[in-house]
């Protein structure tokens, strides 16, 4: 038996949380209620803010999860900052926006969403970005949490298995959004998916969930013959009728001129894939490494630019199985992949 089997999930496809608002409080009751589940994104908000969105998924009496950003900060040297933030500053004129002089940095108030989940137990928290201290895992685990680990490779996963969590989320390289990884300066040498996983659930004794690029029917049963328990998706996910993705990324997924994903550091000095687009061609090459100050430096023009509809200058997250997203329910999505499963 393991955690999903636990809580009664039916589905062997999983929404995967995307932090930065496309993983609403209604995709996650609607995965649920589908027989799969859904997970909240804690990433980037208040633990307020996290708080409220808790408790109205709990009024809907689904199994749920929250995930987590775990601290694993990439310093900046302040030089490399300040030539950026001046290089990416003039396309923040436009909008007449002052961007951070000074690199900011946080752990998006780990300690509090974690306080949060332990005076207010959730059947799952699953951590990403890093490892945390196996006190925080133990401490979830007495207050009935399974402890889910995101890994992208054999190393971070005997690594996670040795901190005692309950289940790891083994993402691809493929994957859209932020890499997991806990070396953001140096990736691990990217496998395929269905490589990555039967490497992992050979050596490592704990249920894996796959995710990263899975878009097709066949994809999620070819990941689950090659040893998963389960599967996550999210890219297909964004333009779903209860994403909160907003207009300008969802319109960039189906634009025939959008035709490749790039890992980029452009946006958040975090490795991260998205849809290629002008910022990406203009700042990847000087961009410096570091999280999270490349983050809230960017974060206003980005807010501005998808506001304004101008998707050359947002971050357009997306696996490489973009072209697969449907503008359909939640529900019907994760069922349809689950198909051949």
């Amino acid at each position: 038996m393991n955690a999903l089997t636990n809580l009664g999930v039916r589905l062997p496809v999983t929404a995967a949380p995307m932090a930065g608002g496309a993983t609403t409080t209604a995709m996650v009751i609607a995965a649920s209620r589908a027989g799969s589940l859904g997970l909240l994104a804690a990433g980037y908000k208040t633990p307020e803010a996290l708080g409220n969105e808790i408790a109205a998924v709990r009024q809907a009496s689904v199994p749920f999860g929250v995930n987590v950003f775990a601290p694993n900060p990439v310093p900046i040297d302040e030089a490399a900052y300040r030539r950026y933030a001046a290089a990416v500053q003039r396309e923040a004129d436009r909008f007449g926006l002052t961007l951070p002089a000074d690199p900011v940095d946080d752990d998006d108030a780990f300690g509090a969403k974690v306080d949060i989940l332990l005076s207010d137990p959730v059947p799952v928290v699953s951590f990403t970005f890093g490892l945390p201290g196996g006190d925080v895992i133990r401490a979830l685990q007495k207050a009935g949490t399974a402890v889910v680990q995101t890994v992208t490779s054999l190393e971070e996963a005997e690594a996670a298995a040795a901190a005692g969590v309950d289940m790891l989320a083994v993402q691809a390289a493929v994957a859209g959004g932020h890499s997991g990884t806990f070396t953001p300066d140096r990736m691990p040498s990217p496998l395929p998916i269905g490589e990555l996983v039967a490497q992992v659930s050979g050596a490592v004794g704990l249920p894996v969930i796959a995710a990263g690029g899975l878009a097709t029917p066949a994809d999620v049963a070819a990941v689950l013959r090659a040893g998963a328990t389960a599967t996550a998706v999210g890219t297909v996910l964004l333009r779903a009728d209860e994403s909160g993705a907003s207009a300008t990324h969802k319109a960039a997924l189906t634009d025939p001129s959008r035709t490749e994903t790039v890992i980029t550091r452009a946006f958040t000095g975090r490795p991260a894939r998205g849809l290629r687009n002008r910022f990406i061609d203009e700042f990847e090459a000087s961009a410096p490494l570091g999280y999270p100050a490349l983050h809230h430096l960017t974060s206003p023009l980005r807010k501005a630019a998808a506001a304004a509809g101008e998707s050359d200058l947002v971050h357009l997250w997306a696996g490489t199985g973009y072209r697969h997203a449907p503008q359909k329910p939640t529900a019907t999505i994760l069922t349809d992949l689950a198909g051949q499963a």
